[in-house]
């Protein structure tokens, strides 16, 4: 990975270089001359090392930030990618039609491994003979590996940042056993150790400052999610790993919940682009939402006719796939402006904070363990309705009536506007077809869970697409057109993000011997290692 080497910390501590626009080619990495080297870090250096690694780990960017960067790496990285592949909004990129295009899977690589990877290593240096610090790095170096394996598949792991021309990737399987490895030693550590703030990392702990309980929780959280992943390909070591996370104490509450606590220079890059880039809801989130008359509706996105009398205001999802000018001047639903677009005086994304990891999940990760006959704590209808009832109060819907109301729910989710204008579709025949109330066939509830876990997670679109493919259920509609014929393709879920281009010319024996690890071909059709369904 010649143009990805690690040399400075000048990427993470202070200013160094502006990495270029979303439009610029990103074959070259310009650094500071004048940063700091390896040899010059100390344990005052951990803390702003892991401030960059903890918003570049998210995908997200600021020209002000440490380890300068800009929003459009959200804009591409998540939005264009997993966002897209999930149904969680409309971009209108080709990504829609599950075909890669103008290189944007490389963008998130690009950052990933100049920004986030070469703070988190120097947050390790710096941190040596701390204990508690290096633990905490441990368990953040799990969540932000975790999601770029499940985006690709095999990649540059062991080896991240070693100075070498050449860079070799490490399989799935491989990566996952040594996740299990760090967050075991990990809980050794928390587990074992008096001290209740890392005081090292707390001034720039923007998640949890320091707080080694709230951290503890995370890592078995993280514990629990992976557990789920691998629950095909591996059962029985997938159960042993959850029931070992909820034994030790996952985030149970909202205010356990890990979130970054943006700033002026660390802005909520969503909040940023949805918006000011057109992107809009989709008719897979419309069916769900306004079928299940889902207070959370309101919260997420506008009406499509927003200066209409209320009475008369509906909401409108755009289907996905469609083709360039398909939809003509047809009005679609934009996200709420005042909780997930810039607000009215274009400063939200300053104190919108981003969600990282919600408690809602782990309950409803929790459910899918009771089916599967672990000990999770709790029946599975039960952890299904207080995920549900989490979620709801995460987003503001505090009303104990209105809470019960919806989980005891008898509609099902309902066709997309958009069928009654473009008939010849596919609109019709809705992807999921029971409601919210807890079904009695386990098969169905199995689907429950999904369908809200889904809704939970967002707009953390990383791990609900990881999600979506694991589980294999039916929550949302396929793309309506394809512009990718390859196997495994076409109009189905995406099943991973190809290799980068850049990677194939400066680093191409170490790409074939991962796409030999990957075990098919390098394409979206070709599933990961605990994708076995």
């Amino acid at each position: 990975m010649k143009n990805y080497k690690i040399k400075t910390i000048g990427v993470v501590v202070s200013m160094l270089a502006v990495f270029s626009s979303c439009t610029k080619d990103f074959d070259e990495i310009n650094t500071n001359k004048n940063t700091l080297t390896e040899d010059q870090l100390d344990q005052t250096l951990a803390g702003p090392a892991f401030a960059s690694a903890l918003y570049a780990g998210i995908h997200n960017g600021s020209y002000s930030s440490p380890g300068v960067d800009d929003q459009g790496t959200w804009g591409i990285a998540t939005g264009i990618l997993p966002s897209t592949f999930t149904q969680y909004l409309s971009c209108g990129y080709g990504t829609e039609r599950n075909a890669f295009v103008n290189g944007y899977e490389g963008r998130g690589w690009l950052r990933f491994y100049t920004v986030a990877v070469p703070a988190l290593n120097n947050a390790i240096k710096a941190s040596e003979g701390n204990a508690e610090a290096l633990a905490v790095l441990k368990i953040w170096k799990v969540f932000m590996y975790n999601q770029m394996v499940d985006a690709y598949g095999p990649i540059p792991y062991t080896e991240a940042g070693n100075n070498k021309e050449k860079v070799p990737y490490d399989s799935v399987d491989f990566i996952y056993g040594d996740f299990f490895k760090l967050l075991d030693e990990a809980n050794a550590t928390l587990n074992s150790t008096s001290v209740t703030t890392v005081a090292a990392l707390q001034p720039n702990d923007r998640v949890y400052s320091g707080n080694v309980a709230n951290w503890k929780r995370f890592g078995n959280s993280m514990r629990l999610r992976l557990a789920l992943r691998i629950s095909d390909v591996d059962p029985a070591k997938a159960k042993t790993q959850a029931e070992a996370a909820v034994a030790a104490g996952v985030i149970e509450n909202n205010e356990e919940s890990a979130t970054f606590k943006v700033s002026n220079i660390t802005p909520n890059n969503m909040n940023m682009i949805v918006n000011a880039w057109g992107y809009y809801m989709t008719a897979s989130m419309e069916s769900l939402l306004v079928g299940y008359g889902d207070p959370r509706l309101a919260k997420w996105f506008a009406p499509a006719n927003p200066t209409a009398a209320p009475a008369a205001q509906f909401y409108r999802g755009r289907p996905v796939g469609g083709l360039q000018g398909q939809f003509g001047t047809t009005t679609f639903s934009m996200f709420n402006n005042d909780v997930l677009g810039s607000g009215s005086n274009g400063t939200l994304s300053e104190t919108k904070n981003i969600e990282i990891f919600m408690a809602s999940e782990n309950y409803l990760s929790r459910a899918e363990g009771a089916l599967n006959g672990w000990n999770m704590n709790g029946s599975a209808q039960f952890l299904y309705e207080q995920g549900i009832s989490l979620s709801l109060r995460q987003w503001g819907i505090t009303d104990p009536t209105a809470i019960a109301n919806y989980i005891a729910g008898t509609s099902t989710p309902s066709i997309p506007s958009a069928a009654a204008l473009y008939p010849t579709i596919g609109l019709e025949t809705v992807p999921v077809t029971l409601p919210v109330a807890w079904d009695a066939s386990e098969a169905n509830q199995r689907t429950q869970i999904a369908v809200q876990k889904y809704l939970a997670i967002f707009p953390e679109s990383w791990e609900a697409w990881a999600d979506l493919r694991r589980s294999d259920a039916k929550v949302i509609y396929p793309p309506i057109n394809t512009d990718n014929v390859e196997a495994g393709v076409g109009k189905s879920l995406m099943k991973r993000v190809i290799f980068v281009t850049n990677e194939y010319s400066s680093n191409r024996d170490a790409v074939t011997d991962a796409i030999t690890k990957l075990g098919g071909p390098d394409s979206g059709g070709t599933r990961l290692w605990w994708d076995i369904k």
